[in-house]
């Protein structure tokens, strides 16, 4: 049985790595010290990349593997691929949707429970002794009854929508178009407007260069100083100057991050800022999701080499 030539643009958890080496000759972009030398050696030889999707395959690497055919990516986004380059040559792109959705929806919902509820600094007024020197913890605001809205009704933004049903919020939002399968949920077209009328704002859309910063100074201002803003999609999504403005001046009254231009070196900006919950873009972090991932990523390129459809694809 021929093992086909992948390239691994990043690692993977061991229970990947370890099937993954056994069905394929892996080539380990990320260990070389001189990537591009490693590029013009093991290049002609490779069939296939397996990238997670922060950090995707550019035109770079796919044009120094003249055979690539296929690229599998480890997460739900894929704008990190160069897909011009990629139609150009007929090179197919995979990534692992669905497996992902539901804890990414969760994790979403939890940072809206933590932020609005204070919960890291209450935990902190337990820890440090501030309860028994200073009595109650400062009043915070309540989730259930207030508005949502979710700026690209997706898989995850459904799911999202969903849970939120549950804590008996008003569901909004925002879309290209309507969807039929969300007849209960308004539809507001414009994301200004959209935030205009939520306390909670959720970015839950598919990164694009369409997309790139459409949370800008618009919707934030819309959303105010009592808003709080969710984001468990991509950073650029967000203008992240603008949101850092905001937050520091109180224009806008929090935000909830799971993704950062530049992670992990965020903005320092970031750091000292009481009104934001920072988390380490670890919305399907956990064991189940990443195995299922994996599980894809690998059965996306066995099907491919088998000339079998794939089962996720994206071009």
């Amino acid at each position: 049985m021929t093992r086909h030539q992948i390239l691994q643009v990043g690692p993977y958890p061991e229970w990947d790595e370890v099937p993954l080496n056994e069905a394929f000759v892996i080539h380990r972009y990320f260990d070389a010290a001189d990537k591009s030398a490693f590029l013009a050696s093991v290049g002609p030889s490779i069939r296939a990349i397996a990238t997670r999707g922060e950090l995707g395959a550019n035109r770079a690497m796919i044009e120094a593997c003249p055979s690539l055919e296929v690229i599998s990516v480890y997460g739900v986004g894929f704008d990190a691929v160069d897909l011009a380059a990629c139609r150009e040559r007929g090179i197919r792109v995979t990534n692992t949707p669905d497996v992902l959705t539901n804890d990414v929806a969760d994790l979403g919902v939890a940072m809206m429970l933590c932020q609005s509820r204070g919960m890291i600094g209450a935990e902190t007024w337990v820890r440090d002794g501030s309860w028994a020197a200073k009595g109650l913890y400062p009043l915070k605001r309540r989730v259930w009854g207030r508005r949502a809205g979710i700026l690209g009704l997706g898989r995850i933004g459904f799911e999202v929508a969903k849970r939120l049903k549950g804590f008996d919020l008003e569901v909004a939002y925002s879309d290209v178009a309507a969807k039929d399968y969300a007849p209960d949920w308004e539809f507001i077209a414009d994301p200004v407007a959209l935030a205009a009328r939520s306390d909670f704002l959720f970015v839950t859309l598919a990164a694009s260069t369409a997309t790139r910063h459409i949370v800008g100074r618009d919707v934030i201002a819309a959303l105010g100083p009592e808003g709080i803003l969710i984001n468990i999609s991509r950073a650029s999504n967000i203008d992240e100057a603008a949101l850092l403005d905001a937050l520091e001046t109180g224009a806008l009254g929090s935000a909830a991050l799971d993704v950062f231009e530049g992670e992990p070196a965020l903005n320092p900006r970031f750091i000292d800022l009481p009104n934001v919950l920072l988390q380490p873009h670890h919305a399907s972090g956990t064991i189940e999701t990443r195995k299922a991932m994996g599980k894809l990523v690998r059965d996306n390129l066995s099907a491919h080499f088998a000339g079998q459809p794939l089962l996720t694809p994206v071009l």
